[in-house]
């Protein structure tokens, strides 16, 4: 798999089925080792390791309804309350990270009302903050780590 602008690690792959396969800590089993997948794994070993994110608060391939439609969000970090607090959308390395991905994640935060939204190739990450008072929002210079979100969270 490509080399991702996130730090590497021992990341756990087998073969299951005749495929290849990497373990998801989150959801605490093996799945199907897409590209998407990687960056997701990548992304979240940042976040638990870089950033200080509890592995308790956050989950993978969350369903919402949209509109009656079924839907999923890669990734929802939750605070201490169990309330959503970010929404994280990925893609391929080869996916650029165009207006419509934006518009997805848009669409999920419609549903869940989160103060952060993330989207990452692995290569490029774009983490934007919610102003709902003011209806705007701003792109952030870094991703925030665990606790400077939750500060943030109260404003």
């Amino acid at each position: 798999m490509l080399k991702l602008n996130l730090p590497p690690f021992d990341i756990n792959v087998k073969k299951v089925n005749g495929r290849l396969s990497v373990f998801d800590p989150i959801r605490r089993k093996f799945v199907t080792l897409t590209p998407e997948e990687w960056v997701r794994q990548h992304f979240v070993n940042f976040l638990l390791t870089e950033k200080e994110y509890p592995q308790t608060l956050i989950s993978n391939e969350i369903q919402i309804d949209l509109n009656g439609r079924k839907k999923r969000c890669d990734s929802v970090v939750y605070n201490r309350e169990l309330a959503p607090v970010m929404i994280i959308e990925y893609k391929a390395p080869d996916v650029n990270i165009s207006q419509t991905v934006f518009d997805q994640i848009v669409g999920y935060n419609i549903v869940l009302k989160v103060k952060y939204m993330i989207v990452s190739n692995g290569l490029n990450h774009y983490c934007c903050r919610m102003d709902y008072q003011k209806q705007t929002y701003e792109y952030l210079p870094e991703i925030p780590s665990y606790s400077n979100l939750l500060i943030k969270d109260q404003d």
